[in-house]
């Protein structure tokens, strides 16, 4: 069987088994549909977590990043995993005893705000549509070429999927789907990477086989091996990294602060019975996410060698189909500046003849490595289930956000739960169209995008949240502040740079040699200064207020009523 009938039954297996665990587990209340009825198993919440979390551009566009980043690719897995570290240990376990459906929810009760609500709502909404766009895109990147649709049919036919189980099943569908879309996803990466780790150095744990020599007898190590074929094309060494220090770690420290403020990851601990099965559940997703990102620098060693190898001064006569087939969806394109007829690839843009989009590597890795073809189809599908999975995360905080925070608890408090959910499900359906449009004309590659998010999420909701929990003098006034100063400083920097002045996004012009990317981290600490500030100069919080916060860090579990989550 060919790549493309390997890829329609997989694929479409997948789909099938999607859509029939979101119709068996369809909501039924505001309370599936929001957090599962709150019964969700730690061991299912933890994978459905990891799904969720692994989005597009950890499957897709990481290691794609550190095959052409070399060692600078390593602030997207430190900063990620570091950031759910930080989430799982300093806040799951407290928002979870907070007892509220959405962030928007914790923020509009913990600073008595009608305001400090909507302001939340407001960043939730911009993230989420920041990172969903990357989602859609990467969806559209499969479709495009593995059923050789379109991209534009390929966000359509994501849209559709997406829409039957998010607007069908709400979190209860969401979360079991999640369950089933991680198992695919983790599959799909670890086959090609052990059988890649085979061919290539004989080892069959890619972790090893990353570290260790060819198997070609001749004694070298990959990444020596990786090192030369780099510079003999006048690339940096692969274990060289270029970004300066300063942004290395602003980079770093926006992605893992980033984690812990994004909204769709938050929820998932609202799912589970108690505080206790939050921990629990961050353990195993940890757990669950540590076996892909171990696992997607050798990935990316992988794949940059052997594109290297493919495009070292080849005749383009001669290129292997794989290079042809994925010129066809523009993510590959080739000029032949000086009439040679051979790939010229270099790192000088007067000279180099050969654009590759970061984004394909991990999915055209086995056509590269000639593995067979089930693989290729069964990687179509993974890529399609990590990107779906957290697009339906996104998509469902951005509806709980409209139907929940701004309808019932803010403009319609008297509304009963069944038009709850009919405003909950409506505005899911909005929310799919307007990522469909961001996918088909998104605002940068998968994972530049998602780190725009993350960076918006470290300068708007992580100081609010950390300060609501462990400070009892941060009052209405600090937290709307610093949410607004952040937000807006964090946003303004990446549009200006990214979008209106790309001719300038260099180091030259950045503030402080920080880049769009790492600019989080400055607006994070803008929205600390101000909203410390700001609440030292104004009113204290009421007793009651205080006397919250204190509850929900003493290391118990509150009272029976309050594990429902009712809010």
């Amino acid at each position: 069987m060919d790549i493309q009938g390997w890829t329609f039954l997989i694929v479409g297996f997948s789909f099938a088994i999607y859509l029939g665990i979101a119709y068996w587990s369809r909501a039924a209340s505001t309370g599936d549909f929001y957090i599962a009825g709150g019964k969700v198993s730690p061991l299912a919440n933890g994978m459905a977590t990891a799904a969720d979390w692994m989005s597009a551009a950890s499957f897709i566009s990481m290691a794609g990043l550190i095959s052409f980043m070399g060692r600078d690719g390593s602030v997207y897995l430190m900063g990620w995993t570091g950031g759910y570290v930080l989430l799982a240990l300093l806040l799951a376990p407290y928002l979870r005893k907070f007892g509220k459906f959405t962030v928007p929810d914790f923020v509009g009760d913990r600073y008595y705000s009608r305001t400090a609500r909507l302001v939340a709502v407001v960043c939730a909404v911009f993230i989420s549509f920041t990172y969903v766009a990357g989602q859609m895109r990467g969806v559209g990147i499969v479709f495009s070429r593995f059923l050789e649709v379109e991209i534009t049919t390929g966000v359509i036919i994501g849209m559709v999927i997406v829409f039957f189980y998010a607007v069908l099943g709400g979190m209860k569908g969401i979360t079991y789907t999640q369950v089933a879309q991680y198992c695919v996803l983790i599959f799909a990466y670890l086959v090609p990477a052990i059988f890649i780790s085979m061919l290539m150095t004989g080892n069959i744990i890619p972790q090893i086989g990353f570290g260790g020599t060819l198997a070609d007898g001749s004694g070298t190590y990959l990444l020596d091996r990786l090192d030369g074929l780099s510079t003999e094309m006048g690339f940096d060494p692969y274990t060289d990294g270029s970004k300066s220090t300063i942004d290395v770690f602003f980079i770093t420290a926006a992605l893992m602060v980033g984690t812990a403020g994004l909204p769709h990851v938050i929820v998932r601990f609202f799912t589970v019975p108690k505080v206790k099965d939050a921990r629990i559940s961050a353990g195993y997703a940890l757990l669950f996410i540590a076996i892909l990102y171990t696992t997607a620098p050798a990935v990316a060693a992988f794949a940059r060698a052997n594109l290297l190898e493919t495009v070292d001064n080849a005749p383009y006569a001669e290129v292997p189909e794989w290079f042809t087939t994925w010129e066809e969806t523009g993510l590959i394109e080739y000029n032949d500046l000086d009439g040679d007829g051979n790939v010229n690839y270099t790192p000088d843009e007067s000279t180099n003849e050969l654009v590759i989009d970061p984004d394909i590597m991990v999915l055209a890795n086995p056509e590269i490595a000639q593995l067979p073809n089930w693989v290729i189809g069964l990687v179509a599908a993974g890529g399609l289930a990590a990107a779906l999975s957290t697009a339906a995360g996104l998509l469902l905080v951005i509806s709980t956000s409209v139907a929940r925070d701004l309808i019932r608890r803010t403009f319609v408090p008297d509304i009963t739960q069944q038009r709850e959910l009919l405003f909950a499900r409506t505005a899911a359906g909005g929310a799919v169209i307007i990522a469909g449009y961001f996918g088909v004309n998104p605002p940068g590659f998968v994972a530049q995008t998602v780190a725009f998010a993350f960076g918006l999420a470290a300068a708007s909701f992580f100081p609010a949240i950390l300060l609501g929990i462990f400070s009892r003098r941060m009052n209405k006034e600090g937290a709307i502040s610093g949410m607004i100063a952040g937000i807006v400083f964090t946003a303004a920097y990446i549009i200006y740079f990214a979008f209106m002045f790309p001719e300038l996004n260099n180091e030259d012009n950045w503030l402080f040699g920080i880049s769009p990317e790492g600019i989080g981290t400055l607006g994070m600490v803008i929205n600390l200064v101000i909203a410390v500030v700001v609440s030292r100069f104004t009113k204290a919080p009421p007793v009651e207020i205080r006397e919250l916060v204190e509850t929900i860090r003493v290391p118990r579990d509150l009272e029976k009523g309050s594990e429902t989550g009712d809010g």
